[in-house]
């Protein structure tokens, strides 16, 4: 049976999010013993759910071991880290504007749809407005579909 591509993007469904990354956590995870039989490796895999839970494997001996042995292959450098740092910091400062502007352009659009702003949006923020009010759509019929679905289940269960 062939399989579909699968579209990167997160999935809403919290309990199909669930399922699959039960699944594809088993998958990574089958495949790193595989690879560390077939090729004498040392793997070491931290997984952090969405709830916080703890995965981890260290194919030989144990995950201490294997941070021990990459902390002497790589130390860390100084200046690598004050760099990562400041950038980060910039990058934060970048995005806090990026999310003004974005919160903005939300406000100007509530105020236009509501009458109370006609005429005062540029093409730019209209067809950013727009983009968002699509991705809004498709949530809400997503929801829409999710009850429905339980609904008929509700069905479906009280018929037997």
């Amino acid at each position: 049976m062939a399989r579909g591509k699968v579209q990167m993007k997160k999935i809403e469904n919290p309990v199909h999010r669930q399922v699959t990354f039960c699944k594809r956590r088993a998958g990574l995870l089958k495949k790193a013993k595989e690879l560390s039989v077939l090729c004498d490796a040392d793997i070491g895999i931290l997984i952090f759910s969405s709830h916080g839970k703890l995965f981890e494997l260290a194919t030989k001996g144990n995950m201490q071991g294997l941070i021990e042995k990459y902390m002497k292959m790589k130390p860390p450098r100084v200046s690598q880290a004050d760099q990562a740092i400041e950038t980060q910091t910039l990058d934060a400062k970048k995005e806090i504007n990026l999310l003004k502007q974005e919160i903005e352009i939300l406000q100007k659009g509530l105020r236009y749809m509501f009458g109370g702003g006609a005429g005062t949006m540029t093409l730019d923020e209209l067809q950013v407005l727009e983009k968002h009010l699509e991705v809004w759509i498709y949530h809400v019929r997503s929801a829409k579909m999710d009850v429905l679905f339980q609904e008929i289940q509700l069905l479906r269960n009280s018929e037997y």
